[in-house]
């Protein structure tokens, strides 16, 4: 691996001489099949080559706070006047690969941080998953917001049986503080709820705890679905018609969104396996259904993808339709699909209430609607499970409610 990095023997003979000589070869080759550039290479090759010296791996594993100071003692050296004088980089960068280097050794020990009560969670997970049927993102998000819960709670409480009204209101009102809608308090409080009278079934918790926990009152259907204009849409897209690599990507990604009323999880979970190239088809993973639901491939888009996957997205074993543009080769994450659209709807100008991958969802079903669908083909297309979902979108019919006020009454007036 070395011999294409370095062509000097010299300097060749110098990386695979010292501590851990085959291992740090061998890393530096898996960052090369994971897509880091020749120059990070040279750069992941020397961060390991002067650190090794420091580290000590004849017993076993290492802990961050050892390879810390093993760092610091080798960044003093590159410091000294007479030593290597190119300290561009930093200790972050330096802990960043050795400590993956270590991780590919299993020589590295990762700090466990123990979840507090993490049984109770694990058991509600289990009775959510078993018995309720939910779905796992359902079941994850309501066992984050424990999480949440049991994180704020006193460090000297060690029991369920501990926890009062009290603090439940305190954990909500700082939620609120934090500025939780009152719909979103709404579901935290359902779920925290749903766990304490699961707790007090199994006697963990005091009696009578979840009847007591209140939830800020939401009327049936009161918030209005919020997404840019239509023709705000459109600029979004027209301005990621370029040649750059992130352009071509995130033109395929806006598409998705906005035609197809994906989900950001819905996008961030396509595979190359979806995409049915002879009968111009895809197939989306429905996060909350459980289920997949095939749509046909609109030519703009199958051709949008078509240019990143010619163009931009690198041959590697990784499935994941869309990738990081930046090693380590890896899916994007439904975040990453989040922070996209924001930063391109800020960029633009673009007024909307959120500017986060759901509101093209919203654009989209407004659109639709708007060209004359009805509620079932619109529920349809963005994969609601009952018709209740998509009710909400006709407090946004304007020209609709213009015609209900436009009626000639008659005899009534």
């Amino acid at each position: 691996m070395y011999e294409t990095l370095f062509k000097y023997s010299g300097i060749l003979a110098r990386y695979r001489e010292g501590p851990y000589a085959e291992t740090r070869e061998q890393f530096v080759e898996a960052c090369a099949k994971q897509g880091y550039s020749r120059r990070m290479q040279v750069k992941i090759a020397w961060i390991l080559m002067t650190v090794a010296p420091a580290l000590d791996l004849s017993n076993g594993a290492l802990t961050r706070r050892d390879v810390q100071r093993a760092v610091k003692r080798r960044m003093d050296v590159l410091r000294q006047p007479d030593g290597v004088t190119d300290t561009t980089s930093s200790g972050v960068v330096f802990m960043r690969f050795v400590v993956a280097w270590l991780r590919s050794m299993n020589l590295f020990a990762e700090a466990s941080v123990p979840r507090r009560f993490a049984e109770e969670i694990n058991a509600f997970a289990t009775y959510l998953r078993d018995e309720r049927g939910l779905s796992p993102v359902t079941i994850s998000t309501r066992s984050e917001r424990l999480v949440w819960l049991f994180d704020s709670l006193p460090p000297t409480l060690d029991s369920l049986a501990g926890i009062s009204i009290d603090d439940i209101d305190a954990f909500v009102s700082k939620m609120h503080a934090q500025g939780w809608s009152r719909a979103s308090l709404c579901q935290l409080t359902s779920s925290l709820r749903g766990f304490f009278k699961f707790a007090e079934a199994r006697s963990w918790c005091r009696r009578n705890l979840a009847a007591a926990i209140t939830s800020p009152r939401v009327y049936t259907r009161e918030g209005i679905p919020q997404g840019p204009a239509w023709e705000d849409v459109h600029r979004l897209i027209a301005e990621t018609l370029d040649d750059s690599p992130a352009g071509i990507r995130d033109h395929a990604i806006l598409l998705l969104l906005a035609l197809y009323g994906l989900r950001r999880g819905e996008v961030a979970m396509l595979r190359l396996d979806d995409l049915d190239w002879h009968s111009e088809m895809i197939w989306v993973r429905r996060t909350k259904q459980r289920r997949a639901q095939r749509y046909p491939l609109l030519p703009v888009v199958g051709n949008a993808i078509l240019r990143y996957l010619q163009d931009v997205r690198p041959r590697c074993a990784c499935r994941a339709l869309f990738l990081a543009l930046s090693a380590p080769t890896r899916a994007l994450s439904a975040a990453s699909i989040t922070a996209i659209v924001h930063n391109r709807m800020a960029s633009l100008g673009i007024n909307s209430h959120t500017r986060g991958a759901h509101c093209l969802r919203h654009a989209c079903a407004g659109h639709l609607l708007a060209a004359g669908f009805t509620l079932k083909e619109i529920g349809d297309h963005l994969g609601h499970r009952s018709a209740n979902s998509t009710m909400v979108y006709t407090k946004v019919d304007i020209g609709g409610l213009r015609q209900v006020a436009e009626l000639e009454l008659g005899k009534l007036l």
